[in-house]
């Protein structure tokens, strides 16, 4: 084997691998996050997990990455440990479906049909439209997430000819066919299938380059088999560098894979090698092909499958055994606020969950104005404590959404999660503004209560009508906002204008009061903090509506955009401004007149 062998081998390796990372990234990108949203929620049935995590990892074509993300899963405390353990088997049967197609590379014959599914056919074509796909598709899209998935797999197919065709005059290296006698030893041969793998991290690739390395001829089953024994264990690796600085439980559920593979390991190994001592399996000295590779990573993988599943409890008990002591206490804000950044490997679902968890921040929001408000009128001790708490979760999410959202956004994502990234990112801010409105006015109504003030009648009405457009505004923003509808977002800047004319109202409504000695001084006081308060509410709540409307139209500028309104535009915003108005009356006579409108 000359030096342009070895430069032949090295290339060809290097499209391998490449084209197996593109191929895996397109097939991620394409499921946009959706098979690991199914991951998360079905998996209550350890049967079902098994076949979602067999089913996931023959799409993404990484067991490393399915493990990866369960221990983040786990980590995050989505998924409990004894969901993990069916998800973790699957993932172990869906990898072998890369050895199947990689074995496409040994087929021989000389029908028109057989020729036609040797990769080197097919694999011209498939680049061909790939590249076309990519070319004419201008920005993200599922058209050039095809073409990638398209292109990795010529790639991958052309570096597993490459290295076959490199490595085949090896046949005849008595250097070369001695190392591999010498790998026929099991534990040799497991030791460096497991180093090997634990380098790439990748057991579809290490079994790819031992494919390949069947071209040779010089690679006998008694060799492959306790190599691909020994890839197995090695691809565990991946998984606990990921359980690091996680918590027990997501350190447990590396373990688990980790034990399921050495224990299927040694039961193989030990029941394969005995029954060899007395029947002497002939093939083991026949030289391995790609196919013959690929049958015994299947069987070993849904064998120890079988064999393991009956003790998946057992497979935990001894994980928690090995990390002992219960998981760690942490704050519930903390646990539910949190996003694992293993997530950020799959940019789909790491915005998907960001998603989730700005929706969860506007509920929290929601919630706390509408406590706040309610204390205004029915003052509770309990209702302004949990404002506050409410107040310093808001602050958390704030906090952890924007840093992650930051680093997403280096990541590859398509053009329909950039936009989301660009409303959460530009939203959660006024929600977490709005968080402290809702804590300044319910300070407000701590105030009042502890010094023994009222509100006269007339001032209880108008709070109660401001009270409920603010809380309407606040629902109306947060469903828009959780439901990403920009239709829906276009009907809350009129009611801010309803809210911007009941401040002016009651503000000159009290100065009436005042004037005629109803009302204090320092009530007054008290009063301008609460409209001002809750006047800055209705103007974020804005500032999310004008976003979300914006930036789905792809504006992504909300300076002067009801400005620009057209004449029949400008006149249904006012008509619908002065319907409501009609719907939070402030005087006993607009409200005896509201009520005989009904």
């Amino acid at each position: 084997m000359d030096i342009f062998c070895v430069l032949n081998m090295i290339g060809g390796l290097s499209l391998f691998l490449y084209g197996m990372s593109v191929m895996g990234n397109g097939l991620s990108k394409m499921a946009g996050g959706k098979l690991e949203k199914i991951l998360e929620k079905l998996t209550t049935k350890r049967i079902f997990a098994v076949l979602l995590g067999a089913g996931v990892t023959a799409v993404i074509q990484s067991s490393s990455a399915t493990t990866v993300m369960v221990v983040g899963f786990v980590n995050s405390g989505i998924m409990k440990l004894s969901q993990a353990v069916g998800v973790i088997m699957g993932a172990n049967i869906g990898t072998t479906i890369t050895s199947w197609m990689l074995s496409l590379t040994g087929i021989e014959g000389s029908t028109i049909w057989l020729k036609l599914l040797k990769p080197s056919s097919f694999s011209p074509v498939l680049a061909a439209i790939g590249i076309i796909f990519l070319m004419t598709s201008k920005e993200e899209s599922k058209k050039k997430d095809a073409g990638g998935i398209l292109l990795g797999f010529a790639i991958l197919m052309f570096g597993m000819e490459t290295m076959s065709g490199a490595v085949s005059g090896l046949a005849d290296n008595p250097s070369f066919t001695n190392i591999m006698t010498a790998f026929s030893n099991p534990v040799l041969g497991m030791i460096v299938g497991a180093v090997i793998t634990a380098i790439i991290q990748s057991s579809s690739a290490s079994v790819g380059i031992l494919q390949a390395l069947c071209a040779t001829g010089a690679v006998h089953y008694s060799v492959a088999l306790p190599i691909i024994m020994g890839q197995n264990i090695g691809t565990c690796v991946t998984s606990i560098i990921s359980s690091i600085g996680a918590n027990k439980n997501a350190r447990r559920a590396a373990m688990i894979h980790l034990y399921f593979n050495l224990i299927g390991t040694a039961l193989f190994m030990i029941a394969f090698y005995s029954i060899n001592a007395f029947v002497d399996f002939a093939f083991l000295g026949r030289s391995a092909n790609a196919a013959g590779i690929a049958l015994i990573h299947s069987l070993f993988n849904i064998g120890a499958t079988i064999c393991l599943f009956p003790l998946s409890d057992g497979l935990v008990r001894l994980a928690e055994i090995t990390i002992s002591g219960n998981n760690e206490k942490e704050d519930p804000e903390e646990i539910n606020v949190y996003i694992d950044e293993r997530f950020l490997d799959s940019p789909a679902f790491a915005m998907e969950l960001c998603r989730a968890k700005a929706r969860e921040m506007a509920e929290v929001v929601q919630k706390s104005i509408e406590l706040a408000t309610d204390a205004l009128l029915n003052y509770t001790s309990d209702s302004v404590k949990e404002v506050v708490r409410l107040e310093s979760v808001v602050d958390k999410y704030e906090d952890v959404l924007g840093s992650y959202l930051v680093k997403l956004s280096s990541k590859n994502i398509s053009v329909e999660d950039s936009r989301s990234m660009s409303v959460i990112l530009h939203s959660i801010s006024d929600f977490e503004r709005i968080s402290d409105h809702a804590l300044d006015i319910a300070n407000s109504a701590e105030e009042i209560h502890t010094k023994e003030l009222s509100f006269s009648q007339s001032a209880r009405r108008e709070i109660a009508a401001i009270h409920n457009a603010v809380r309407d505004i606040c629902a109306l923003t947060k469903d828009s906002f959780c439901n990403d509808n920009s239709e829906n977002a276009a009907h809350v800047e009129p009611l801010e204008e309803v809210i911007d004319t009941l401040t002016k109202r009651i503000k000159e409504n009290h100065i009436k009061r005042l004037k005629k000695g109803k009302c204090s001084i320092e009530m007054g006081f008290i009063l301008e903090d609460i409209l001002t308060g809750l006047e800055r509410v209705s103007d974020h709540c804005s500032n999310i509506a004008l976003e979300l409307i914006t930036i789905n139209d792809n504006d992504y500028s909300t300076h002067g955009y009801y400005k620009n309104f057209s004449d029949e535009e400008s006149a249904s915003f006012y008509n619908e401004y002065e319907e409501l108005l009609k719907k939070y009356p402030l005087t006993k006579k607009e409200i005896k007149k509201l009520g005989n409108s009904l």
